[in-house]
């Protein structure tokens, strides 16, 4: 077996399997692993009210989607070279990385809509505001903790960097909110812990290791953060995707499972290297094309079909699993609007939205009537360009339950506030959404995700 001092050498993710009644270690090469996606409203996140109903969730969630959809669309380079992306409060998902050796566990927001890893630091300084859920790191506490030189290559690959005195790397990133965070870039080892079954061939709970990875040691933040942690998943080279494949033999890939809301005993999987690849029947797969901001990952909506009515309008769509809502071009809503409500027929009475942007929302009344709406709900067929593949959306895609008994469409119409249109995560619930950045394509399969990953069960 190889020693630990080669295995670090290796540039590649190393499983680390502690066996506690020997107090030894061993490490073992892995092609890919599994770790929970953990939503906001899970009784397993720090944020989750359990006073609020199934539907206070939902509408919450609704407003979560304007706020998110308003910042993607005010992303930007702005002044002094930082970066102004998404909003530091609106998210939907979290991980746990744990950071530096030994390991503090950390609580982070999982985004697909930045390209940067940071996590508040010891010593910090911040505005006066409630203390952080997630853990401070103290980068001292930690022997495999490094400082990144500003004439890096990761140094340079951000946007907003500096030099200090001692020509480490600083960097500022601030958020189109107002919010801010700064630091210094810094390099530590991460372990992630797989779920269940997430890393074929390991035993128990294994733990996957990457050492060397860049990432925001922030000193500073200022402004609406409610996570003092961040884990990008988008595009660009410094997000935690880049680096993998850069520095590991997992690849630039990922790809996520969403458990429907309605699913209260399973977490979601988030899944890197071989495990990302979708494999379900039925698959479709497109290109992603080049966004203005590097971290998004968009593509060409071709077309819309509800049955035999298609309604054809180029657009590019973001995909996203920070935005709860879909919102797509106001050319391609109208018309969907009309068809759905002439399949859906007048067996369901149309009552007022709860809350805007939700439209085309009707009274289903209990159980027994929700089950004979959604079977009268028609698949929605998303035809993308390039690959000229399909993508269909069944009832739990289109329609959410904004309150008991009244379901409303789940797409929105693009609009000044909301320019931009955006694939969200009630629209991708129960798919395999797996991203391969170096084939430059994303692929989307229907799956049970509630079971098809050994999900965690959720306590209680």
């Amino acid at each position: 077996m190889a020693t630990a001092s080669t295995c670090r050498t290796l540039l590649l993710a190393v499983v680390v399997l502690t066996a506690q009644l020997c107090g030894c270690t061993a490490y073992v090469g892995v092609d890919g692993f599994s770790v929970e996606f953990i939503h906001w409203d899970s009784v397993k996140s720090p944020y989750h009210d359990p006073a609020l109903t199934a539907h206070d969730r939902v509408l919450a969630a609704v407003r979560r989607s304007t706020a998110r959809a308003a910042a993607l669309a005010r992303s930007y380079v702005g002044g002094e070279g930082a970066v102004s992306e998404v909003v530091s409060r609106p998210f939907e998902y979290l991980m746990a990385v744990n950071v530096g050796t030994p390991p503090t566990r950390m609580l982070a927001i999982a985004d697909t809509g930045s390209d940067l890893v940071w996590f508040e630091c010891a010593p910090r300084i911040a505005a006066a505001r409630a203390a952080p859920l997630s853990a401070v790191f103290n980068p001292s506490s930690s022997s495999t903790f490094g400082r990144v030189g500003c004439n890096s290559g990761a140094c340079h690959a951000l946007y907003g960097t500096s030099c200090d005195a001692s020509s480490n790397c600083q960097y500022l990133r601030s958020y189109g909110d107002g919010s801010k965070t700064s630091g210094l870039l810094s390099t530590e080892t991460f372990t992630f812990e797989s779920i269940p079954g997430g890393c074929p061939g390991c035993r128990g709970h294994p733990y996957v290791l990457v050492p060397n990875v860049s990432f925001g040691c922030s000193t500073s933040t200022n402004g609406t953060f409610v996570v003092d942690a961040m884990v990008g998943l988008g595009a660009g080279n410094s997000s935690l995707i880049g680096q993998l494949g850069a520095h590991t033999s997992l690849g630039r890939r990922f790809s996520y499972c969403l458990v429907p809301y309605t699913v209260k005993n399973a977490s979601s999987a988030l899944n890197f290297g071989d495990r990302a690849a979708v494999t379900e029947p039925g698959a479709a797969t497109t290109a992603l094309v080049r966004s203005e901001f590097e971290a998004y990952y968009t593509v060409e909506l071709e077309s819309v079909r509800i049955g035999n009515a298609s309604f054809e309008h180029l657009s590019r769509v973001i995909v996203d699993s920070g935005t709860p809502l879909t919102f797509l071009d106001k050319a391609l809503v109208d018309p969907m609007v009309q068809e759905l409500t002439r399949r859906i027929g007048t067996g369901f009475p149309k009552v007022p939205s709860p809350q805007e942007p939700l439209q085309l929302c009707y009274d289903v009344g209990g159980p027994a009537r929700q089950y004979s709406f959604s079977k009268s709900v028609p698949d929605v067929t998303l035809y993308l360009a390039v690959f000229g593949e399909a993508v269909t959306l069944k009832a739990e895609n289109t329609f959410v339950e904004a309150q008991e008994g009244i379901m409303c469409l789940a797409v929105a119409p693009v609009t000044e506030k909301h320019p931009r249109s955006i694939l969200g995560n009630l629209a991708q619930q129960n798919m395999h959404v797996g991203y391969n950045l170096d084939k430059g394509t994303v692929t989307f399969a229907p799956a049970d995700c509630a079971s098809s990953y050994n999900s965690l069960p959720v306590p209680g």
